[in-house]
């Protein structure tokens, strides 16, 4: 039986739709393929991290920015507290600055492919970086673009210490990682622009600070990017973590 015009017009029209249907590739027909994109294992160091996110160009990484350590600065009724009275980075002894730890709700956003800047911006007082254990990394500068020397007597047990608000962290090596949970040539963090950042040995060797460009450091193969990276290094003279600025374009940080 013969199908009337009409009705074979019908026919054609619909299967013409439903075609451009499932071939709809618009943004809005696809779910965003970048939202859950994994990870890399390299981030997952991060332990102290409370979440690790990528949108396959920055990694988010969020914190409360606690010390896994003891400290002085706790609470005394805190299990992490520690009345600690002996001798801090660079042999001085220890004298309690009047801040204590307080929580934060940190948020680090870093590249995820970083690259060397065409300006490299100086990094500001506050957090430039995140550790392994989600406390923030600090410049070589105490308030205003001082030098650090009239601080380093407030480190405590682990060269940690907090500012006015609470904001606990590490201006120079954050001991507790690299004596207790990694070594001296361990990756130990990375700076908001995404380049990571090494203890003050390489393969067992100390690092010389004349072996580190301005920004402090170099370009090298290390056990997790055997390809080798730009990274810095954490070493016990000034400038410590970083030199005259980030090497490469710095992400954001909030809390």
């Amino acid at each position: 039986m013969k199908l009337a015009p009409t009705i074979m017009i019908c026919i054609t029209i619909s299967m013409s739709i439903a075609c451009s249907k499932s071939a709809d590739t618009s943004p809005n027909s696809m779910s965003n393929p970048t939202s859950n994109t994994a990870v890399p294992e390299i981030y997952k160091k991060v332990y102290g991290a409370s979440s690790i996110t990528s949108d396959g160009t920055y990694i988010t990484i969020k914190s409360n920015g606690l010390p896994d350590h003891k400290s002085s600065y706790y609470a005394a009724t805190n299990a992490l507290y520690d009345n600690f009275t002996g001798t801090t980075f660079g042999g001085y002894n220890f004298q309690k600055n009047p801040n204590s730890i307080a929580e934060k709700a940190y948020i680090f956003k870093i590249p995820l492919d970083p690259k060397v800047a065409s300006n490299h911006t100086p990094t500001p007082l506050g957090p430039i970086g995140v550790s392994l254990n989600g406390v923030p990394f600090f410049n070589q500068y105490a308030g205003p673009n001082q030098p650090l020397t009239g601080e380093v007597v407030s480190f405590d047990r682990y060269w940690g210490h907090p500012a006015p608000t609470g904001m606990y962290h590490y201006h120079v090596e954050p001991l507790y990682l690299t004596t207790v949970k990694a070594t001296k040539s361990s990756l130990l963090g990375f700076l908001i622009d995404g380049f990571p950042v090494y203890g003050p040995e390489e393969n067992g060797v100390l690092v010389d600070n004349s072996k580190l460009d301005a920004y402090h450091g170099h370009i090298a193969n290390t056990i997790d990017y055997p390809n080798g990276i730009y990274h810095y290094h954490i070493t016990g003279n000034d400038p410590y973590i970083n030199g005259a600025g980030f090497y490469g374009s710095p992400g954001t940080i909030s809390q």
